[in-house]
């Protein structure tokens, strides 16, 4: 397999009056990864967590905690989210044009795993850069719906992306988030995504663990067999 399958139930579905027991749940029904929305309530019109809110979650779990910072500033994120301990710190390429190569060392420096996302509405060459850099991304997030709100419809439109970047970069962790499910799956697996952020489609499921095993085999049959 070239690249692992990384099933990441978004939280931003969860109870949040309980998160330590929704991550566990979904850790306990085979998700990879947890993936964490951070909002500032300026790059997107929502406010949602931040530092102190992994600091505390990271007290009940050793899971993987992949980071999404949708944030004006993502380098004033770096040390705080490093100290609450955040595995994967993603920030969006259209507010680090000028920094990025500082923003990846800091990210890298902390311990974290640096990642690089983009809306809708940016062409994908814009992060070849950041993944061909001496100092390189390590995973790139494509939004399917534009990042703010959870329960939003899939674009299918944006698996150029992915397909673009899959036929670069054959090894790179390809993130996609935004309206995936059952029904939108094969298209993103077969686009080339292996990381699945899902949100409402695993939460709102009556067997949320069915729904994280089906998302993970998708991804596997997709697989190139070479």
């Amino acid at each position: 397999m070239v690249v692992s399958p990384k099933i990441a139930p978004s939280m931003l579905s969860s109870d949040f009056a309980n998160l330590a027991a929704e991550a566990k749940r979904m850790v306990d029904l085979g998700a990879d990864w947890l993936h964490m929305d951070i909002m500032d309530g300026h790059f997107v019109p929502n406010l949602t967590i931040g530092a102190p809110v992994i600091e505390s979650l990271r007290k009940h779990t050793n899971a993987y905690l992949d980071c999404h910072l949708m944030v004006t500033n993502p380098m004033d994120y770096v040390e705080q989210m490093g100290k609450a301990g955040a595995s994967g710190f993603t920030f969006h390429v259209e507010v680090a044009k000028e920094n990025w190569q500082e923003l990846v060392s800091k990210i890298k420096s902390t311990g974290m795993r640096p990642g690089v996302a983009l809306r809708p509405g940016t062409p994908v060459e814009e992060v070849y850069p950041l993944v061909e850099g001496e100092t390189p991304v390590e995973m790139v997030l494509v939004m399917t719906v534009e990042p703010g709100f959870g329960g939003q419809k899939f674009m299918p439109s944006m698996m150029d992306k992915v397909r673009a970047l899959r036929q670069k970069y054959p090894t790179l962790d390809i993130e996609v988030d935004g309206g995936l499910g059952p029904s939108t799956i094969e298209v993103a697996a077969a686009a080339g995504a292996n990381c699945i952020v899902a949100g409402s489609s695993v939460f709102g499921a009556p067997e949320p663990g069915e729904v994280i095993s089906l998302l993970r085999t998708s991804v596997e049959k997709a697989q190139p067999t070479t």
